[in-house]
């Protein structure tokens, strides 16, 4: 059965009246007009506590009896055939209790530096440094290369060589040429997309254009880093294998080690308590989790396997290199015409280096043609990195729409303006955003400032898309003393998600956030969403609010007894149960908890497909389908030391749309995080490998440079209420569309600072004064 139900939808109070029908068992969703307590206010983190004072509990910190520590034996070769493995020494080493090789059978191929080979497993972590010695390897050298640039000549070793197919015992992601189509050389097969023409209209209507801008731009490799690095605790119990896992998907995990280790996915448990930072490259169970559930299974005791710093640097995942020649042509009134870019890119020995996706997907244009292509490099695999791809297209796109908008004398706001109409949120957010900047003041003139110091002003648009999953389930245990608990297997790893789901479940109940109990992180509590996409809010909280709802709709039942009143006239507040016309008919909570028969009682809800196509903003094409687009965009202001070449982002402005904010304390605090992460890609990160021996010269937190403190440009965020009536919280994404700006806004006002335009990635001194002096 179903119901209609009015929604006002749009964004901020630019609302309208329209007609919904949804299930008779789902809540009627919030919309624009719904005056809600705690969802869109700003609620402290549940687990803020437990953080703080040392007490929450990561994947490093567990401590089983009996556990084996574990390590990998890599080999320092770029490129290799292994041949033959002896670890004879090493299992009479003292300590030693179990040795698992990645791949059982020989010959082995290694394609990059300090790939696994083995894993040992003694009584102490230095037992296992002193085994790793004395194993033998005997192997074959092979000719390598590690740049972009060098990889795609023909002459260039091939990375791969015939056809190759993933292995997941092994780990490696290789290359299916079936499904990857045919390479030439190092150079994936091109991924071509073409709207309004033919490649060679298009990029001819642009050599004719009057009024056209053409540059090549590069960005580096980034490695993850984060705090807590990949590892795994593994303990078996008879067949029944449990995982602690510092993971951002607890049932990837399951489904990965059931499917290699072969047994049923019932026998597999994965814990996520605590997770110190994923950034996208925390997935799957990986070849460390593979060979610590293998070593515990042959020693018959728990193993812990966590990588070092430098583990996660080399193989822990980055984000691919890029090189972007982009050509767009516009009319004299602004109107964007064609677009033209040819995209290379390295994933090391991973695939996932495109960068198109910004240029299709920001920008009203109605020729578009573009290329992504991959380059193997003998470099440890690229893995899903914050908005894969998006900083790097949006570098590129949004200085050439910057340069276009100088070429004909227009200011850049206004130049994004008339190219996005058909976006309301964009339209929203250049209105706001130019107001709480300041933009109004901005000398129109680039390199205006008199004296070494000089500032500038950018600004950069933003793309990411809403995505979610079905069939999550949350369950709602009401006890008879009141107590509520809310389960779910999802993880949180770091960016409030406890919090979030408290505070939906909160307001369906008429209860406090921290009256909700939440326990996730566990695959056995049901079904959840990854952390990853920025989709974990809009898949689980529909269904904790359809959990809500229904537990809701039984404590009603119960109390209308008590009441002399039918549920439908009832309604809850405070922790009170009243009649909604006589409030002074109540009864609180706890009391009528105590009258729950049998004591306790269970519901569960579950992410159904939403009720309606988002309006508003148009749908772009990425990943195969049609997704509605979550628009922001970014303004920095910078000074640049033209004697030293030092670039100090003084405050960046950030302006985002993501569905209806459930918590704006933890909202606030994703902004930023993704806002200094950009700040640090813009300006220093960068891995660097030695072209002559293959091997990444920068692998920790010294000589590999993040941002500091002292580097944080003053941060303002401003979120929108958006209300599109899609699910039952209208809840969104942020994590992604939090960076991917950033490194644009910031280049923007470089060369609005210094008349001179920086294209390469990291932004140092070094590249500054080179512009300066060129």
């Amino acid at each position: 059965m179903a119901k209609e139900v009015k929604l006002h939808i749009g964004v901020e109070n630019d609302l309208e009246e329209i007609k919904v029908t949804i299930p008779d068992d789902s809540p009627k969703p919030w919309d624009g007009k719904d005056k809600l307590k705690f969802v869109g206010g700003k609620t402290p983190r549940l687990d803020g506590k437990e953080k703080v004072t040392g007490n929450a509990k990561y994947t490093f910190d567990m401590k089983l009896s009996g556990t084996l520590h574990a390590k990998f034996f890599r080999l320092p070769c770029p490129s290799a055939v292994v041949t033959k493995i002896d670890t004879s020494a090493a299992e009479k080493a003292p300590g030693v209790k179990g040795i698992v090789l990645v791949q059982e059978t020989l010959p082995l191929t290694v394609r990059y530096a300090d790939q696994e080979l083995l894993a040992i497993a003694a009584e102490t972590a230095h037992q296992v440094d002193e085994a790793l010695k004395l194993v033998k390897v005997e192997y074959e050298k092979r000719p390598f290369v590690v740049d972009l640039a060098g990889a795609q000549k023909s002459d260039a070793p091939e990375v791969f060589q015939g056809k190759f197919e993933r292995d997941k015992e092994v780990g490696q992601i290789e290359v299916d040429e079936d499904n990857a189509g045919q390479r030439r050389g190092n150079v994936r097969a091109p991924q071509d997309y073409t709207k309004g023409g033919t490649k060679e209209e298009i990029e001819q209507f642009i050599e004719k254009s009057e009024f056209s801008v053409s540059a090549t731009y590069q960005t580096q490799v980034q490695t993850h880093s984060a705090l807590e690095t990949h590892g795994v605790v593994a303990n078996w119990e008879g067949d029944h294998l449990t995982v602690w896992a510092s993971t951002q998907g607890t049932f990837s995990v399951l489904g990965e080690l059931a499917q290699v280790l072969k047994i049923p996915q019932t026998n597999v448990r994965v814990i996520t308590d605590y997770m110190g930072g994923g950034f996208g490259a925390k997935f799957g169970a990986g070849p460390f989790g593979i060979a610590a559930a293998k070593l515990a299974k042959k020693t018959g005791r728990p193993v812990k396997l966590m990588f070092s710093r430098r583990e996660e640097h080399v193989s822990g995942g980055n984000r691919p290199s890029s090189m972007q020649t982009l050509k767009i042509a516009t009319n004299k009134s602004g109107k964007l015409e064609a677009l033209s870019l040819v995209s290379r890119g390295s994933a090391g020995i991973s695939t996932g280096a495109g960068t198109s996706a910004p240029a299709k997907g920001i920008y009203e244009c109605p020729k578009i043609y573009t290329q992504d292509a991959d380059v193997f490099t003998n470099a440890g695999p690229s893995k899903a990195f914050r908005a894969p791809g998006h900083p790097q297209g949006i570098f590129a796109l949004e200085q050439s729409i910057d340069d276009l908008a100088y070429k004909i004398g227009m200011d850049p706001l206004e130049f994004r303006k008339i190219n996005t109409m058909n976006h309301d949120v964009r339209q929203k957010e250049y209105q706001i955003g130019a107001e709480k900047f300041a933009w109004h003041k901005r000398n129109p003139k680039v390199n205006a400032d008199k004296g070494p110091i000089k500032t500038g002003m950018g600004m950069a648009n933003s793309v990411w898309y809403y995505f979610y999953g079905v069939g999550y389930q949350a369950t709602i245990k009401v006890n008879g003393d009141g107590s509520v608990e809310l389960l779910n297997g999802t993880q949180d790893i770091g960016t409030g998600s406890r919090t979030a789901m408290a505070v939906v479940a909160a307001e369906e109940l008429g209860l406090k956030p921290h009256d909700i109990v939440v326990r996730i992180g566990d695959t056995k509590l049901g079904f959840g969403p990854p952390s990853g996409g920025s989709q974990t809010t809009a898949g689980i909280t529909p269904a904790v609010r359809d959990a809500a709802y229904l537990a809701k709709n039984k404590m009603l039942e119960i109390a209308a007894t008590h009441l002399n009143a039918t549920a439908q006239e009832l309604d809850i507040r405070d922790g009170v149960i009243f009649v909604t016309s006589d409030p002074t008919r109540k009864l609180s909570w706890k009391k009528v908890a105590s009258k729950i028969p049998g004591g306790t009682f269970s519901v569960m809800g579950e992410r159904k497909k939403d009720h309606i196509d988002i309006k508003g903003a148009p749908a772009v094409h990425f990943l195969g389908r049609n997704f509605y687009t979550i628009g922001g965009m970014q303004f920095a202001e910078v000074e640049v030391d033209t004697e030293t070449g030092v670039i100090k982002v003084k405050r960046i402005l950030a302006i985002h749309d993501c569905g209806r904010p459930i918590n704006r304390l933890t909202l606030q605090s994703q902004l930023n995080g993704g806002i200094i992460q950009g700040v640090s890609y813009a300006l220093f990160e960068q891995r660097v490998i030695d072209r002559n021996h293959g091997l990444q010269v920068n692998p920790n937190l010294e000589q590999y440079k993040i941002a500091g403190s002292m580097d944080i440009p003053e941060i303002e965020t401003i979120v929108l209420d958006t209300n599109r009536g899609n699910s039952s919280t209208g809840a969104q994404g942020i994590g992604e569309p939090a960076t991917a700006p950033v490194a644009a806004a910031i280049a923007n006002a470089v060369y609005h600072a210094i008349g001179v335009r920086i294209r390469d990635l990291p932004m140092t001194p070094a590249k500054v004064l080179e512009a300066l002096h060129s």
